[in-house]
């Protein structure tokens, strides 16, 4: 015996309001055609569900014994659709990843991908380029789902992340600065010379690359500012000033002409996967949980 969702949703409308004309209404449906669906509804299960009465209906045992098993199946029917909703959602999802410089690093980003794309195999992952001006490559507009960037970063508090690298913070020099001889240097050598910075939009981030927090008190030189790795390192080469770099983006800058060494007295850099706190969706979710397995699994 097969019975129509369609007739459940009927009988429980009547069963709540407990009048037709108050279901009717509630269904958008005639009440002719409400009662003619509760009766086939009886005659189908053998059994009256209601007593008829003038001011209204009651249940019968048989609609009482019903009522309960009518609403889970209901229940069970709308989260199914919802599921179905979601997975259709999520078959035409992309998912855009923002990055200010490519997170290589021994390939964390295939293997993030890969992971994410076993739970997640309909999912477009997009990457997308942003300029060194915005430190959260794209979160804080909105315009990327999850993002690699260092921190510190402005208004910190509204993203939650993953760490996925930290590493020494290294010096990129002009291979004809005298330091450049030197297999590493101290930082309070260098903090007489000029400093490449980024974008004063930057804000901490700029701050950090700075090394604000190891000059005690001292500003820095200025010799231009860089929003991009090619600005970067021609700015190196024309011996404009000196920056600092994370270790694991020293052979973007080391080509012909720049040569980087470690500094001691310096805090590592952070590298993260982050997402804006507040975006709870499960692709978001899934994609950090996907980081989150390929450091863990790296040790």
């Amino acid at each position: 015996m097969d019975v129509h969702g369609r007739d459940l949703r009927y009988f429980v409308a009547v069963a709540e309001e407990m009048h037709f004309t108050r279901a009717a209404e509630r269904l958008y449906v005639s009440q002719p055609a409400l009662s003619k669906q509760i009766r086939a509804l009886e005659r189908q299960l053998g059994a009256p569900l209601f007593v008829r009465e003038p001011q209204g209906v009651r249940l019968t045992r048989a609609g009482e014994a019903l009522l309960p098993h009518a609403r889970a199946v209901l229940a069970a029917w709308d989260e199914a659709a919802a599921a179905v909703e979601h997975a259709k959602t999520e078959q035409a999802a992309t998912l855009v990843v923002g990055m200010s410089t490519s997170p290589a690093r021994g390939g964390l980003l295939p293997a993030i991908r890969s992971r994410f794309s076993e739970a997640h195999p309909t999912v477009t992952v997009r990457l997308r380029q942003i300029g060194w001006e915005d430190p959260t490559a794209g979160l804080a507009d909105g315009s990327v789902d999850v993002a690699f960037i260092w921190l510190p970063v402005p208004d910190e508090v509204r993203y939650a992340h993953v760490l996925v690298a930290e590493e020494p913070r290294l010096v990129a020099l002009p291979e004809t600065h005298p330091l450049a001889a030197r297999e590493s240097v101290e930082f309070s050598e260098l903090l007489d010379e000029p400093f490449l910075a980024l974008p004063p939009a930057a804000g901490a981030l700029r701050d950090h690359w700075l090394a604000l927090d190891a000059r005690a008190g001292r500003p820095p030189r200025i010799g231009a500012e860089i929003a991009g790795t090619e600005e970067t390192y021609e700015a190196l080469v024309d011996g404009r000033g000196i920056c600092l770099v994370a270790a694991g983006n020293a052979s973007l800058i080391s080509h012909g002409g720049v040569v980087t060494r470690p500094v001691s007295g310096l805090t590592p850099g952070r590298l993260v996967l982050a997402r804006r706190a507040d975006d709870q969706r499960g692709l978001v979710r899934g994609y950090l949980h996907a980081a989150h397995q390929v450091v863990e699994a790296a040790g």
